[in-house]
């Protein structure tokens, strides 16, 4: 009897497809270099040398007459992200536009997903934090999931995995993103300045008018166009980011008249390399270096900070994940690809435990400037992190081999 519930786990469409390979094809190079900008990090701050990383991070550049008087973390932290959130911005048109996110019917699932992946170690983090010294202000440390090493882990451990299985993943990350950078807008702002923000809405309006227009379109137009809305958003007290995000939301996702490719998939092959090879591997640099000796670990696994992101990775954000698929498909006439099983959804949500760029954004947004709790909350992203890869990766590669055993001929 043929089952006419609809799939909320398909085949990708071809949008779809075109946006995962291009996704695989980079996402694991830009993990690896996000590692290594990482491990330097922390190999640099925990040596005899950790004070020239804490003076380079401090170091301040950057005019004064136009607020932009940055140390080189925030340079990093509001400059150089603003390129990764900008790929984020083309990827979520695209998506949108041509992929996963365009049918209603297909999309339904991963952004259930992503809500309960981030309200649940949302919740897990208050309740671990409602201990005396909690600071509830973190909640949204663990609610991120980075794209690149939930994609890289599922490539290297997930060989032979359904390909509707990456695309949720694939979705489910671009929709986190999304709702990360609404609760990055909302509740990270400082000293809201509308006027400027009105003016930094009004260059990113104009920047949507010239790039619609191929005979204005030039590097030499855009290109400052984007820096003014970066620097206008920055002024206005909205973080910086999110003039990145704006900026490609704006672009074209479908090729026009006589092209071949659409901008928007024209800007990302062109931007990601910039954004993965560079712009977050320097990020994680300046992000990720905290002490880690035994003392400065017993003090950060003390903190409730610590404990509530750690909880929130490990534990919150593969129970949101699952829990709100298997509602969806216990409460809707909704129903699983039939290639998949409910093992693959969970090695899959343990994957989505893997925050690390937007979650070490956020925990650096949460705490005052050199907070004890800001680099207890950084320690618990780098291991939560890394539990949830170790735990993810373990399951994909177990539920490939079941997959693999499942497609065998039998003698």
């Amino acid at each position: 009897m043929t089952d006419h519930r609809p799939v909320v786990l398909d085949e990708p469409s071809p949008g779809s497809s075109r946006n995962l390979a291009d996704t695989l094809r980079s996402e694991r190079t830009g993990a690896i270099l996000l590692l290594v900008g990482a491990v330097i990090a922390l190999a640099w701050a925990n040596s005899p040398w950790k004070d020239t990383y804490a003076s380079l991070s401090s170091l301040t550049v950057g005019p004064a007459a136009l607020h932009l008087d940055l140390t080189l973390a925030q340079w990093a932290t509001d400059g150089l992200l603003a390129i990764f959130f900008l790929v984020v911005g083309l990827e979520l048109k695209r998506e949108i536009v041509d992929g996963q996110l365009r049918k209603p019917s297909t999309a339904i699932v991963p952004i259930l997903a992503a809500v309960g992946g981030m309200a649940v170690p949302a919740l897990v983090y208050v309740l671990a934090n409602l201990q005396p010294g909690g600071e509830a202000h973190g909640w949204a440390i663990p609610a991120a999931t980075d794209i690149a090493f939930a994609v890289a882990i599922l490539t290297v451990c997930g060989r032979g995995l359904p390909s509707a299985l990456r695309v949720f993943l694939l979705t489910l990350a671009v929709v986190d993103d999304l709702l990360g950078i609404i609760v990055i807008a909302l509740f990270y702002s400082d000293g809201l300045d509308l006027l400027v923000l009105g003016l930094a809405l009004l260059a990113v309006g104009v920047f949507a008018v010239v790039v619609r227009r191929p005979a204005l379109a030039r590097w030499w137009v855009l290109l400052p166009l984007g820096v003014l809305a970066w620097g206008l958003m920055h002024a206005s007290g909205v973080h910086a980011t999110i003039a990145g995000v704006l900026l490609g939301l704006t672009v074209p996702a479908l090729p026009r008249a006589g092209e071949h490719e659409a901008l928007a998939e024209r800007y990302e092959h062109l931007w990601r390399p910039v954004s993965a090879g560079f712009a977050v591997p320097v990020f994680a640099l300046f992000a990720a270096g905290v002490a880690l000796d035994p003392a400065a670990i017993s003090a950060a696994a003390s903190t409730p900070a610590a404990q509530g992101v750690f909880l929130g990775l490990v534990v919150g954000k593969p129970l949101g994940i699952v829990v709100a698929t298997w509602l969806l498909v216990t409460l809707t006439k909704a129903r699983l690809d039939a290639s998949l099983g409910w093992g693959d959804v969970i090695a899959v949500s343990f994957v989505g435990g893997i925050g690390f760029t937007v979650a070490l954004l956020i925990a650096a947004l949460s705490f005052p400037a050199g907070s004890p709790s800001t680099d207890a909350a950084k320690a618990a992203v780098l291991v939560g992190s890394l539990t949830a890869a170790a735990i993810g990766g373990l399951l994909l590669s177990l539920r490939s081999r079941a997959h693999a055993r499942r497609a065998a001929p039998t003698a």
